[in-house]
């Protein structure tokens, strides 16, 4: 997987002009590159607990919802925690904590905002990473030029399929997520809000629910893809092995 400010990408905008400057060309894609997704194929699985994270603070609170009961408070202080409204467990992992001022905790605001950040990432990263593979399964034909590569062909077109798939991952990644703040908006996190909603119509849970459930599914697609990057290690390592080969015959 590539970073989207990367200056070649892996699609190898610069053709060749004869054999010796393909098979250069090649071996920097390989060596570089190779160590490039070595980083994608760790970051992925990072984003993927950040966001698995977020997902156990929303459903702790939609499952501590689904049942409370709304209460007036007696407290008069304004930071006072709100009994009804709070869970331990989303208090623990990120710090929501609902006061009987009512606002909205700055905590939740921060989720949404790390959400469209890494919808933004992912989109980006997608698009960028889908375009540079078609340029490049379109110059790996080139390769066909040189016989001695022709053992590792199928090697090098499944780097690019590899990358390929992880774009559209990526791509929906992105949306899932995007959609996930949507429903969210759909909830006000307000003290009286809330307690509105617990005594009636009981939505927010529900809403919470769906949101946690693309969040998931958008975590998943972040292993998937960091897993189809960390499986181009070997390939990249032969391929650019046997060009160096070819290099110095």
């Amino acid at each position: 997987m590539l970073d989207q400010h990367s200056p070649h990408g892996n699609g190898e905008i610069f053709p060749a002009h004869d054999s010796s400057d393909l098979l250069a060309l090649a071996a920097n894609l390989a060596a570089t590159h190779r160590e490039h997704e070595k980083h994608y194929g760790v970051a992925g699985l990072r984003t993927a607990q950040r966001l698995l994270e977020h997902s156990l603070t929303l459903k702790a609170l939609a499952e501590r919802w689904r049942s409370a009961s709304a209460t007036a408070s007696t407290q008069r202080n304004p930071f006072a925690g709100a009994d009804d409204l709070n869970d331990v467990r989303a208090i623990e992992t990120s710090g929501v904590l609902f006061l009987e001022s009512g606002e909205r905790p700055p905590e939740l605001t921060a989720l949404r905002a790390d959400l469209l950040h890494v919808a933004a990432e992912a989109a980006s990263t997608g698009d960028y990473l889908g375009h540079a593979m078609e340029s490049a399964w379109e110059t790996a034909a080139g390769l066909l030029a040189v016989p001695a590569l022709d053992d590792l062909l199928a090697e090098r077109h499944a780097i690019i399929a590899r990358d390929a798939h992880a774009a559209t991952l990526l791509t929906w990644q992105a949306r899932r997520l995007q959609r996930a703040v949507e429903i969210l908006d759909r909830v006000d996190f307000r003290a009286e809000a809330l307690r509105t909603d617990l005594a009636g119509p009981r939505r927010a849970p529900a809403l919470l629910f769906a949101a946690t459930e693309l969040i998931d599914a958008a975590a998943e697609a972040c292993v998937e893809a960091a897993g189809l990057v960390r499986r181009n290690e070997r390939p990249w390592r032969r391929f650019h092995d046997l060009v160096e080969r070819v290099r110095r015959a």
